[in-house]
């Protein structure tokens, strides 16, 4: 994958963002991954994408709040920039455009001004967490930055000249979906939501209802599945003993990372993630 362009990078900050760990995901990874079609069934922030850049993808969300932001950035970019220059960084307008999802009007929202509002929100609320509580309504507090970074113009750019410049599919939905699209010419990448060292360590706050061990338990059947079809996969979650369990029969790299978010500064600290392949 030659040419990259290094400003094609995560126009938002996600939970478990891998940008820190990279290095170890791509080493995981076929030496020849670009004959390979990509497939993510999580895409999240984008970040391994974004990095390899590659020339036919199938990416996926159950997000559809988020995966309307990939759609507005490829197909609605100058509205979406147009947009995007009304927002206001102070606690009241903040406060006044997370609430829309509460109210009847945010079904009114184009997908521009959904896309537009997402964004302004992830860079402008605390500690850029995207979150949303069990109704499915954003819920993270207002980050008081002086000056948030609302219009990464250069970055959005670059990654519509991406999504546009090559196959890359845009789904939202189940991600049992999108593997039942794959064969042995495809590499999949998962990224699901991962299962918690501890209960205080539980986060699932970006997918309305979150995850749980069963979900987890359909998600290895479903690698089972990739395996015995002949397609190849790399997945990343928790150093969870039950997680460890589950991909016993898999080759497991433990890789170290510093916790990115955590809303106490005091916790955050190291943390270890699993690549199963």
């Amino acid at each position: 994958m030659a040419n990259k362009n290094k400003l094609v990078t995560p126009f938002l900050k996600w939970v478990g963002g891998k940008r820190q760990i990279m290095p170890s995901i791509i080493k995981l990874m076929p030496k020849n991954i670009g004959t390979y079609n990509y497939v993510e069934p999580f895409i999240g922030g984008g970040a391994v994408l974004f990095h390899l850049q590659p020339k036919n993808a199938i990416i996926n969300d159950y997000n559809a709040e988020l995966i309307n932001v990939y759609n507005v950035i490829k197909n609605n970019l100058n509205e979406l920039i147009t947009d995007l220059k009304q927002h206001h960084n102070t606690p009241e307008y903040f406060y006044k455009i997370r609430g829309l999802d509460r109210t009847i009007d945010f079904n009114q929202l184009t997908p521009i001004q959904k896309a537009s509002r997402i964004i302004y929100l992830n860079k402008t609320c605390f500690n850029g967490l995207y979150r949303v509580n069990n109704a499915g309504e954003f819920n993270a507090p207002f980050g008081r930055y002086k000056k948030p970074n609302i219009i990464n113009e250069p970055t959005l750019k670059a990654v519509n000249k991406f999504l546009n410049s090559n196959n890359i599919i845009i789904n939202s939905g189940d991600y049992s979906d999108v593997l039942k699209q794959t064969d042995e010419k495809s590499f999949v990448y998962l990224d699901p939501p991962y299962h918690p060292i501890s209960e205080s360590s539980n986060f699932t706050g970006y997918v309305q209802g979150g995850w749980n061990m069963y979900d987890q338990i359909e998600l290895r059947k479903a690698c089972d599945d990739l395996t015995a079809r002949g397609v190849k996969f790399l997945l990343s979650n928790s150093s969870a003993d039950f997680i460890k369990d589950q991909y016993k029969d898999y080759r497991i790299s433990i890789v170290k990372a510093s916790r990115a978010i955590n809303s106490d500064a005091a916790n955050r600290g190291e943390i270890k993630y699993k690549l199963a392949s």
